[in-house]
């Protein structure tokens, strides 16, 4: 079976001093490069949205493997960190971070909550996109009654 996924986007501008807009499941996202990289800083930025994929992706699969594992869980937040390297001459998305807290979870099971965290991050079909082109890690798991 073969899937298509597809988004809009509008761009004006130059380089870093554009802007845009990503339409996709009927919304409409304004972008720009960051401030911290010379841009306007207007909405999100490119990298920021590479961040949000990785993260929902990662999170709807550790969710996932959290049922199938019996680990109660009520409802995952995920903060996600992504380090450029070498700015501005050679740069690179070097490493993404996720930090997972799972809220209703059993604390007195963290270890597996910590072992199924990394088990999702090898399982996200995002994730295993980036795969030998960014180092993707999984920070601290935390959980939360």
């Amino acid at each position: 079976m073969s899937l298509q996924f597809s988004v809009g986007v509008e761009w004006s501008g130059s380089g870093r001093q554009g802007a845009g807009a990503v339409s996709t499941g009927g919304q409409r996202l304004e972008y720009s490069a960051p401030e911290s990289m010379g841009g306007m800083g207007a909405g999100s930025s490119p990298e920021e949205l590479l961040l949000a994929a990785v993260s929902s992706c990662y999170s709807a699969t550790l969710f996932r493997i959290l049922e199938r594992r019996n680990l109660p869980a009520l409802r995952l937040e995920v903060t996600a960190c992504g380090y450029i390297e070498d700015y501005p001459q050679a740069a690179h998305f070097a490493r993404i971070v996720v930090h997972p807290t799972v809220l209703g979870a059993d604390a007195d099971r963290l270890a597996e909550y910590q072992d199924e965290a990394v088990h999702a991050r090898d399982a996200c079909f995002i994730g295993r996109v980036l795969r030998g082109n960014v180092t993707y890690d999984v920070g601290e798991v935390q959980t939360a009654p």
